[in-house]
């Protein structure tokens, strides 16, 4: 059976990168990363993740080809070790995710908003006059935002107004209830 000249200079530069020849490695890259990209594309499509894995392979050749038999399919063991790195960095990534997840939830339940917090501090009669002391415009959206917990477009929808208007007079009553109940820093002279 007649060998392939390909084949046989792959295994030949895996031989040279297990006996510590940079320029091995560099040249197996050249030939490789390429390739183990755009097929490791059709697996993965976040780009930047696909360069980490392609480096990841590279640098596994490089710091593992010492071990194992004698390579012969280079690029089915390139494409074995791309597949497993690809796993692994998925599996991280999923389980750094659901960490982030469950931080947000706990964050979520245990912090008080920063109103929450102040409006627990200001005694009953000081809010309701400082909400009486708002234009009517004003109070009605900071009754739906705040009280009834409604989105801008639900405000929006229920006051016929758009929703940039909607921001806006949230934003001021806001401002002006900060500035009528002298949260620090806040009250103007």
């Amino acid at each position: 059976m007649a060998e392939n000249p390909e084949t046989d200079a792959d295994a030949s530069l895996v031989r040279a990168v297990r006996d510590g020849d940079r320029r091995a490695c560099e040249e197996l890259y050249r030939r490789y990363a390429p390739w183990l990209r755009a097929r490791l594309r059709r697996r993965c499509a976040d780009s930047a993740l696909l360069d980490d894995m392609v480096q990841d392979v590279f640098i596994a050749v490089w710091t593992g080809a010492a071990r194992g038999d004698e390579i012969r399919d280079v690029p089915g063991w390139l494409w074995r070790i791309g597949e497993r790195t690809l796993f692994d960095l998925q599996r991280k990534q999923g389980a750094r995710q659901r960490l982030q997840r469950l931080l947000q939830l706990e964050r979520f339940r245990s912090e008080q908003s920063a109103e929450d917090a102040v409006l627990a501090g200001v005694p009953s009669a000081d809010l309701a006059a400082a909400l009486k002391r708002l234009s009517p415009e004003h109070r009605q959206v900071i009754d739906a935002r705040v009280v009834r917990g409604m989105t801008m477009e639900q405000i929006s929808a229920r006051l016929g107004i758009p929703v940039g208007t909607v921001k806006t007079r949230v934003m001021r009553a806001r401002r002006l209830l900060r500035e009528e109940l002298s949260w620090p820093g806040t009250r103007r002279r």
